[in-house]
């Protein structure tokens, strides 16, 4: 089965290609996907599949392919929404909707699984268990889609679930995983500082709101270095600090927003732990009245050890020539709301290489000038079938 479906993967590069095209010049905004999540289940239509729409809290599809035998299920994961993002590539398939871009490469990610799926389906006889395809929307904006997902109850009798993303880490070609803690969680904070405004010449009979404030932004920053082992990842980024008023005026109160990320959920407890207790210190210190929201967004992404291992170890027996290279990558920086997955069943989500060809130095996920080596879509459906292949050990 394995050669069959990879000779019918490389027939339908052009197919794949087109379908990426298509998605990347039609983007929609997370939770606004809805003539996305029609295409994609249109593509379904007519296949021996069971189809089921508008799951979790928004446009989700779920494509379940039953084998011909019994067996195990496993989940196979693509995202599709898009970001707000002016688009300054130039490409003939530009996006047409102003200020909205696939700017994270979730337009290649559904492109490559969807002919993947339908490959799968038509050979779905030789396949011992079942695979269900998660196309999920809002991967950008939390809660995201995966969570909604995830407590749908849909997905509850996986096996263990895979995903890929597009990274421009490398030429097309290659593979990388990272097993263990992969993808960093994240936590959104605001802190409203409530002091007494006054005369600017008059600071004893005032309260400034922007020394306390100040205070924070400073302080906040030692939870990193003085707390955290040298060993564990955290960063604390204030991104907003709204102070603004009149030079002479002191400020009755001043509003901070910040992105807080970390590796592992050990980290995330000891930098909420701690930047509640500077709020508190903050207010004693400067007798002022601070409102502190901290909502914890995306856990930290988890990759199964053992599966991740399987993964790798099945991709360097290919010997395709469209898989040059198998690597490990370091753990990243960002989020992925793929962790809720990770976090139900044994995971690994693994990362397809798309510089463009000829670039040196590419534009990173979220750019405006993001661009992809198409090439890389054939790489991705060929790495994830011989996942599916290897899981089920078909030759």
């Amino acid at each position: 089965m394995k050669s069959e479906l990879m000779n019918m993967l490389e027939s339908r590069k052009e197919e794949i290609i087109h379908i990426r095209r298509y998605l990347h010049e039609n983007p929609e905004l997370s939770f606004k996907e809805e003539k996305t999540a029609q295409y994609i289940a249109d593509f379904y239509k007519g296949k021996d599949v069971e189809i089921q729409t508008n799951v979790g809290n928004g446009y989700g599809v779920i494509v379940t392919i039953k084998g011909g035998k019994p067996g195990k299920t496993i989940g196979l994961r693509a995202d599709f929404d898009a970001l707000p993002i002016i688009e300054e590539t130039d490409v003939p398939f530009k996006s047409k909707n102003e200020g909205v871009m696939h700017a994270c490469g979730h337009d290649g990610h559904t492109a490559y699984l969807l002919v993947l799926a339908d490959c799968l389906t038509q050979l779905k006889d030789s396949i011992p268990g079942t695979i269900k395809i998660i196309h999920q929307h809002a991967e950008e904006v939390p809660p995201g889609g995966a969570k909604s997902i995830v407590e749908s109850g849909l997905i509850d009798d996986l096996d263990a679930v895979y995903g890929i993303h597009l990274l421009p880490m490398g030429p097309a070609g290659t593979v990388g995983y990272h097993p263990g803690f992969s993808f960093n969680g994240r936590a959104y904070m605001k802190l409203k500082v409530q002091g007494r405004g006054g005369h600017g010449s008059s600071p004893h009979l005032a309260n400034d709101a922007i020394v306390a404030a100040s205070h924070f932004v400073t302080a906040a920053q030692t939870i990193i270095s003085r707390r955290l082992s040298p060993f564990d990842i955290g960063v604390i980024t204030i991104g907003s600090f709204d102070g603004k008023g009149t030079f002479n005026v002191i400020k009755d109160s001043v509003e901070l927003e910040g992105d807080v990320r970390y590796m592992t959920n050990e980290t995330k407890e000891t930098i909420e732990r701690e930047m509640k207790r500077i709020v508190r210190g903050i207010e004693e210190e400067f007798g002022v009245k601070c409102e502190l929201t901290y909502t914890p967004d995306y856990p930290p992404l988890y990759n199964d050890p053992e599966l991740t291992a399987k993964v790798a170890a099945s991709l360097r027996s290919m010997n395709d020539p469209d898989i040059k290279e198998v690597r490990e990558f370091p753990a990243l920086a960002p989020s992925e709301d793929f962790a809720y997955y990770a976090e139900k069943f044994p995971a690994c989500f693994f990362y397809i290489a798309c510089t463009p060809k000829g670039v040196k130095d590419p534009y990173f996920n979220h750019h405006p000038k993001f661009d992809i080596d198409e090439d890389a879509l054939l790489v991705a459906a060929k790495a994830v079938g011989q996942v599916v292949c290897s899981y089920y050990e078909l030759d």
